[in-house]
């Protein structure tokens, strides 16, 4: 469907699409022990192979997509920020980007104007302790995500700080699945397509919104325009 552009010329319509991404193999499904001896057992980091896998899954969106990714958003937690920083070198890379012996992002150049990254509350792990068991949550309630310390975290010239985050803070810690959970999930999708209306976008977060946004016919479709596709990838 076309609309009417200057001097009787026409434009293609612009069809929105958000890429909703899980974060890669967590340490703690692989060491069960890794919890008994961490600093911070609620945020636990990726294996060498959920990196792999983040790095390969960046390439495939660079390969096959069919449109081009402008921003991405990505959860607080350690293990979204991994995968994101792979999946941004993958889409940024200027060489070495499909030399299949390059398999994670260490020490790849990059154009960090290809795409702006930003750290998303709203896109956090479901804060109760049907996703994180209570014995590893912070006993003081202090979670100590500090947005400084996970920007730098991801590829160098590729942070947008001009961003205004939809959620200033983290949500409540014990927030009830169906009076929160899924209303936020829900609605942070609806927020930064709105807000981002021009641009494709790429939303790296955890399973739970995959549960969520699908629905028993398939993929839940945020419909407020009738231009934006929503497609779901469980990185895993």
């Amino acid at each position: 469907m076309a609309s009417s552009g200057v001097a009787g010329t026409s434009t293609p319509e612009f069809y929105q699409n958000v890429v909703v991404m899980r974060h890669g193999d967590r340490i703690d499904n692989f060491e069960p022990m890794w919890v008994s001896t961490a600093t911070r057992p609620w945020d636990p980091p990726l294996i060498q192979q959920g990196r792999v896998r983040a790095f390969a899954t960046g390439r495939k969106f660079r390969n096959n997509l069919p449109f081009t990714l402008h921003r991405v958003f990505v959860s607080p937690f350690l293990r979204c920020i991994q995968t994101a920083a792979e999946v941004v070198v993958a889409l940024s890379a200027i060489a070495a980007g499909d030399d299949p012996n390059v398999i994670v992002g260490d020490d790849v150049p990059i154009d960090p104007s290809k795409l702006k990254v930003s750290v998303e509350y709203g896109l956090c792990e479901m804060m109760s302790r049907d996703a994180i068991r209570l014995e590893v949550a912070p006993k003081d309630g202090n979670w100590g995500f500090d947005v400084s310390e996970r920007e730098a975290m991801l590829p160098a010239g590729t942070v947008d700080k001009n961003v205004e985050r939809v959620y200033k803070e983290l949500p409540k810690w014990e927030e009830d699945p169906n009076l929160h959970t899924r209303p936020r999930y829900k609605q942070i999708v609806k927020d930064l397509a709105d807000k981002y209306h021009t641009e494709n976008l790429l939303l790296v977060t955890h399973v739970t919104p995959h549960v969520i946004l699908m629905s028993k016919n398939g993929i839940y479709y945020y419909k407020a325009r009738k231009c934006l596709n929503l497609n779901l990838l469980i990185n895993e």
